[in-house]
């Protein structure tokens, strides 16, 4: 089983990571061991993952791949990266950074790799305040991650900075061995009055199976503004688990997107908790399949302050016999009076073979919110096409013009416009037609 070749693994990689022994950074890791041993990966027996499956992903026996010394032609990177403009790059071969292709920076802010900060008495203190704090403490993979935390992203951007370009987190695959199970780990921290952008990829350059079991912390304090966009367009040997956790301070503004293209299993777990009044939480997705593709959706916002606001959209489009998931939850306490709470999930199917299980949920336990969610499921409008086709346009772009305007309302939520018009491209590819779209 999977589950004892990761418990078996676990002794060698403590063997090389002596010199954090009696280091709380290290009890983090045992005490997350423990707990990924106690429930291991979940199955559908949780109600969460009802409509996903581990099974036949976890028969597999994918080696934990620890870093090693790897090497990439820069030429191979370069269809991944934002064209056009300067960026803050951070990018990871099989687990290990490679400085010759990334931008960091250290004048006024740290965007730096994890293992550095680790390594590093002077980050001691903020590793310990901030490192497996929010992550779910109950969450097999979340554990799993935490324990064989090695390598990933440490950003520290300082009260009132403004980041002048975006950050870029390209995390690469090469196939050198088989069948791999990559864990990447993501700790972000944004002071008072600060803002940044960030893009995220995961992206496999191999044939070999592929499995990525990614965490990400992210801090919002006090007026902080965070934009964070994650790009999911994988092949369809690779497989990616999500978790991200967020936590804001009051009057912070968080807006995180989630563009699931390609991949073979998907699943997004994303946890948004208010700690703080007048804090504005936008979460944005758009999800498009085929074959047998499967995304999941799972959303949790933990409305724990008054006079907050939290606005979901997330769009899908499944085709073949592809399968979408959409999990929305919101929490109201019984303190969060006041809150403006919106979800809305909107499905096209175009084959009888495609399916979505949706379930937007609201808890609400003030008595003076507007809170609202909604749902819905179809297939694209025979009148609206009729009315394209009288008017000369070709079938196959009158049908592609309608799903990109399904689609319009959460691509023009992007604010990096080198990453709109890939956003943009890559949807016309999927849709297999090329739209003159003004971006």
């Amino acid at each position: 089983m999977l589950k004892d070749k990761i418990i078996l693994s676990y002794t060698g990689f403590e063997n090389n990571r002596s010199t954090e022994i009696d280091t709380e950074f290290h009890a983090k890791r045992v005490r997350a061991m423990q707990q990924f041993e106690k429930v291991g990966f979940p199955t559908k027996e949780i109600e969460e993952w009802k409509y996903t499956s581990l099974k036949n992903l976890l028969k597999t026996d994918f080696t934990l791949l620890t870093a090693s010394e790897s090497d990439i032609d820069t030429k191979k990177i370069k269809p991944f990266l934002l064209k056009g403009i300067e960026s803050y790059k951070l990018v990871f071969l099989d687990g290990i950074f490679q400085p010759q292709v990334s931008v960091t920076s250290h004048e006024g802010l740290d965007i730096c790799i994890l293992s550095s900060a680790i390594s590093k008495p002077k980050y001691n203190i903020v590793l310990n305040h901030y490192f497996n704090t929010i992550a779910s403490q109950k969450d097999g993979l979340a554990s799993l991650n935490t324990a064989f935390t090695q390598e990933g992203v440490f950003i520290h951007i300082p009260k009132s900075v403004v980041v002048d370009r975006p950050v870029e987190i390209l995390y690469l695959t090469s196939g050198s061995e088989k069948e791999v199970l990559v864990q990447p780990r993501n700790l972000v921290i944004v002071d008072e009055n600060a803002y940044v952008q960030i893009v995220e990829r995961h992206q496999s350059l191999t044939s070999q199976k592929v499995f990525t079991n990614s965490v990400t912390e992210l801090f919002a304090h006090k007026r902080a503004i965070v934009e964070w966009y994650k790009v999911q367009n994988d092949n369809l040997q690779a497989s990616i688990i999500d978790s991200t956790y967020i936590s804001q301070k009051e009057q912070s503004v968080v807006s995180m997107f989630t563009f699931s293209f390609g991949g073979d299993l998907v699943r997004n777990n994303l946890h948004v908790y208010h700690e703080g009044e007048h804090i504005t939480s936008n979460l944005n997705g758009i999800s498009m399949l085929h074959g047998t593709q499967h995304v999941d959706h799972q959303t949790n916002i933990y409305h724990q302050q008054p006079n907050c606001e939290s606005h979901e959209l997330y769009k899908g489009i499944f085709d073949e016999q592809s399968t979408g998931v959409f999990n929305g939850k919101v929490i109201v306490s019984k303190e969060a009076q006041k809150t403006d709470a919106y979800q809305q999930n909107d499905n096209i199917l175009l084959t009888d073979d495609a399916t979505i299980n949706a379930k937007p949920q609201l808890e609400i336990f003030a008595d003076d919110v507007k809170c609202s969610h909604g749902c819905t499921i179809g297939q694209l409008d025979k009148n609206a096409l009729f009315y394209m086709r009288q008017r000369g346009i070709p079938a196959k772009e009158a049908k592609a013009l309608l799903l990109y305007a399904f689609t319009d309302q959460v691509v023009n939520r992007i604010k990096i416009p080198a990453l709109k018009i890939w956003i943009t491209d890559t949807i016309s590819k999927k849709l297999g037609v090329e739209l003159e779209i003004e971006v």
